[in-house]
């Protein structure tokens, strides 16, 4: 067994980094067939306007291009801008839920028809939760399970689980059995068979309410939805430093966890963690390739045999540093943000057409007298997008 992972942590590979697609923060995003959508956030460097229609934004996985979403005029059912929100798919539509912008906190669900790229706003029935963001959402057959976040009502973190029947449109609040994980924002959810498995996230050390001292929890937790039961699974291995604003993803039978930041450390990271469902064992991946900066609040999503990486917030480097500094000499905080704009790829099982390409690259090989299809596929994923402006400031 240890001979086969050292093979696939071999074979996993960083293979794209395009830089130009949307600047977003805190955004939520799905995949449906081979496109990603992703749905609001903020940008530091942007005039926020609370009240505005939310950004939608269509990554083609094929071809890596980002395109904007144009809205019909006068669609009254258009979402608000906001943050911290929840979108998951269920067909080929998206349900979006929560989030707030710097007025409000949100408890509209709202669904985008990716077909006739429009908004409605469904009408739901049943215990609706608080509104909140910072919670998590995944689904699970035809229900969408809804775990924590950070009330604004009650100024506090929550452990509370509410599920929406898709079909039935009705909301449930879930009273668990055994014990849940701790109250808490910006965690991380995925779905596993009949399992909602929970990771990271902060709390605060006085339980549910927020005094700013924050705590960060290293367990694995799992939600049996049949029984309604918390399981806290002790996994073995190297754990994870605790962390909070990560990404994390289902492939085959692991859970894989990406970045995030330790705010008790100050700590950002850009490390590849996966734990086993079935081995119960955490292990942190050496993957080959030039990945992506520590950042946090990105959003990562697999299709087929590839993760999608895009957008979240960075320290700056000191190179970005300078150069914003050419622009915006206002401010000597050394621990400001730079918001990214970059799209990397992490592929499980890179061709060897691939790895070809990327041999071109490394060595700045002249590529003129390749076949067309190869010269294609090189500009492909090299191209940069035109979302975005290169940077000239950051918050």
């Amino acid at each position: 067994m240890f001979y086969l992972n050292r093979q696939i942590n071999f074979r996993m590979r960083w293979t794209v980094h395009i830089e130009g697609g949307p600047r977003r923060v805190n955004h939520a995003a799905v995949c449906i067939e081979d496109k990603i959508y992703s749905f609001g956030g903020y940008c530091s460097s942007e005039e926020y306007k609370d009240w505005d229609p939310i950004p939608v934004h269509v990554l083609d996985t094929t071809t890596l291009r980002w395109r904007p979403v144009r809205y019909r005029k006068r669609d009254i059912a258009l979402p608000y801008q906001r943050y911290g929100h929840s979108a998951i798919a269920y067909g080929h539509k998206v349900y979006m839920w929560g989030g707030r912008n710097n007025a409000v906190a949100c408890d509209t669900l709202s669904c985008f028809d990716t077909k006739k790229l429009k908004w409605s706003t469904p009408p739901v029935t049943g215990m609706v939760p608080y509104a909140k963001d910072g919670h998590s959402a995944c689904i699970i057959k035809n229900k969408m399970y809804i775990f924590g976040g950070f009330e604004y009502i009650f100024d506090q973190y929550t452990q509370d689980v509410h599920c929406l029947n898709l079909d039935t449109m009705q909301w449930t609040y879930i009273n668990t059995h055994g014990t849940p994980p701790c109250h808490r924002d910006f965690h991380t959810a995925v779905a596993y068979n009949d399992r909602m498995y929970i990771y990271g996230g902060r709390g605060d050390v006085n339980g549910p309410y927020n005094s700013d001292d924050e705590i960060y929890c290293p367990h694995v937790y799992y939600l049996d939805t049949i029984t309604e039961t918390w399981i806290n699974v002790k996994a073995n291995g190297t754990w994870p430093e605790p962390r909070r604003s990560h990404s994390a993803w289902i492939y085959n039978d692991y859970m894989y966890i990406f970045g995030g930041l330790n705010a008790k450390t100050k700590t950002h990271f850009n490390d590849v963690y996966r734990y086993s469902i079935k081995g119960n064992l955490w292990e942190q991946l050496n993957v080959q390739g030039v990945g992506p900066c520590q950042r946090r609040r990105q959003q990562c999503l697999n299709y087929k045999d590839k993760v999608y990486l895009f957008g979240g917030t960075s320290p700056c480097t000191h190179n970005n540093y300078i150069r914003m500094r050419q622009f915006d000499d206002s401010d000597d905080n050394p621990e400001r943000l730079i918001d990214n704009s970059d799209l990397h790829v992490l592929d499980y099982s890179p061709t060897l057409k691939t790895l070809a390409i990327l041999a071109v690259l490394e060595y700045n090989l002249d590529p003129s007298s390749l076949p067309q299809d190869i010269i294609l596929d090189i500009r492909t994923m090299t191209l940069p997008n035109c979302i975005s402006r290169p940077i000239n400031q950051s918050g």
